[in-house]
């Protein structure tokens, strides 16, 4: 069944931040000045994101930008209904643009924004764009610093309060995988936030590393 929560962040000032999960898939929205919608669901998910954008008293046309984590299906698949209803501009890796044989992808003339990993968006106090391949050639993940969250689309999944490496069999390379989850277990983070799945909030710092070490060489 849909539904929507509040991801609460620590800090006074902080803005608001949605989970949206359709269909088992994972979408947040950032309130802020605008909005900004980080993945777009599965095809057919448009209408359903617009409802939940009307229920917090606000219009799907201040969503000024998407951000796409990765070029998977049940990440990418609404963005060509959302771009019917709205103008915002659309991100995702440069690895990640391309056609997809027989579904809808992330295509050239969808992107606004091509990224190559080491950018700082004006959003989140300053969400740093972090090239993490292994779950496809062009993943990324995004990181508050300000509000010690990262956002890591599909480049990790969580069962129960343990993290783990992406399915193997819908990766594209495993030892990118692992060396993006060694990457990330430097960063000094209090929340995670899934593709799938809820957030983790309890020791995330601590998972990530605990990961890592049971993937070493």
């Amino acid at each position: 069944m849909p539904f929507m929560s509040k991801i609460s962040l620590s800090g006074e000032s902080a803005p608001d931040i949605y989970q949206i999960t359709i269909r088992g898939a994972n979408m947040l929205l950032v309130v802020e000045e605008s909005l900004v919608l980080i993945d777009t669901g599965h095809r057919g998910s448009g209408s359903e994101i617009v409802e939940y954008i009307h229920q917090l008293g606000h219009s799907p046309e201040e969503i000024s930008l998407i951000i796409l984590t990765h070029n998977h299906i049940d990440h990418v698949g609404g963005l060509a209904e959302l771009k019917q209803m709205i103008k915002a501009r659309v991100a995702i890796h440069k690895t990640d643009i391309g056609e997809r044989k027989h579904l809808p992808s992330a295509r050239a003339e969808d992107i606004d924004i091509p990224l190559e990993g080491g950018e700082v968006l004006n959003l989140l106090g300053g969400l740093e764009v972090i090239h993490t391949p292994g779950h496809t050639p062009g993943s990324i993940s995004l990181f508050s610093t300000r509000n010690k969250l990262l956002i890591v689309g599909d480049a990790m999944r969580k069962r129960r309060d343990k993290l783990d490496l992406p399915f193997r069999t819908a990766s594209f390379n495993r030892n990118q995988a692992i060396e993006t989850v060694r990457k990330l277990s430097r960063l000094d983070l209090e929340i995670m936030c899934f593709g799938h799945g809820l957030p983790l909030t309890d020791n995330a710092q601590v998972r990530i590393q605990e990961l890592a070490e049971r993937n070493r060489d």
